[in-house]
């Protein structure tokens, strides 16, 4: 019999080399065993559905931050996770997300140029001038979806993978995530939360275009869309 947790994941793809699916806001891409994750998830979802008593083996070539919703993508072999890896590393992976932002943003599109370092001692990164050691180049294409009164839902697209890139990006420019007080944000998203790693962030990983592993053909996969996400 599937175990609860393992029933309720929302899987958006699934063949024989590859699984997505949808990663709800507030829980871990990857844990330790005792910690509940998507990873934890997934595995007991594959063992129960294939009957694999024996373990599972689940590659890992991305991750979601806590807070962040949408399309996670794991791999079922390691010839399949050896070759999305390479994509990522390559940066062929299409990524798409979408965020509200607090605020009327000004432009309709554009590109987001920045760098960006890892500040010591904290689980924070920040905005540094090009030459400073450490600094590595941040690149967002943008777009606007909607506007409301007082904030903006864009679609954003990195073209490079850094650390909490498009948190930052967007914070730097004055226009925060809705509900990333880690990045100035003043605006809850969400219910309200005790601890700050359960609070949420308006920030969706929407879809995700690979190379499939084995076809030559290229894989989008979409997340659900949340209700405060629909437009």
């Amino acid at each position: 019999m599937m175990s609860e947790s393992a029933s309720t994941i929302d899987v958006l793809f699934e063949d024989h080399h590859l699984i997505a699916v949808h990663k709800p806001t507030g829980v871990l891409t990857q844990a330790p065993p005792q910690v509940p994750s998507m990873e934890a998830m997934v595995k007991e979802y594959i063992k129960v559905k294939y009957a694999k008593p024996a373990g599972v083996y689940l590659g890992i070539p991305h991750r979601l931050d806590r807070p962040v919703a949408g399309v996670v993508l794991f791999c079922r072999n390691t010839k399949a996770a050896q070759r999305v890896a390479e994509q990522f590393q390559q940066h062929t992976v299409e990524k798409v997300y979408w965020a509200w932002v607090a605020g009327n943003f000004p432009e309709e599109a554009g590109e987001w140029r920045d760098h960006l370092r890892k500040i010591a001692e904290t689980a924070k990164a920040g905005v540094v001038p090009a030459g400073e050691p450490g600094a590595k180049e941040a690149i967002t294409g943008f777009r606007v979806l909607c506007r409301r009164e007082t904030e903006t839902l864009l679609e954003l697209k990195p073209r490079t993978g850094r650390m909490h890139q498009l948190r930052i990006q967007s914070a730097s420019r004055g226009f925060p995530i809705l509900g990333d007080e880690l990045y100035g944000s003043d605006r809850p998203f969400g219910p309200a939360a005790e601890l700050p790693r359960d609070r949420l962030i308006a920030l969706l990983a929407r879809r995700l275009t690979i190379t499939h592993p084995f076809r030559d053909e290229r894989l989008t996969i979409e997340s659900r869309l949340p209700d405060a996400f629909v437009i």
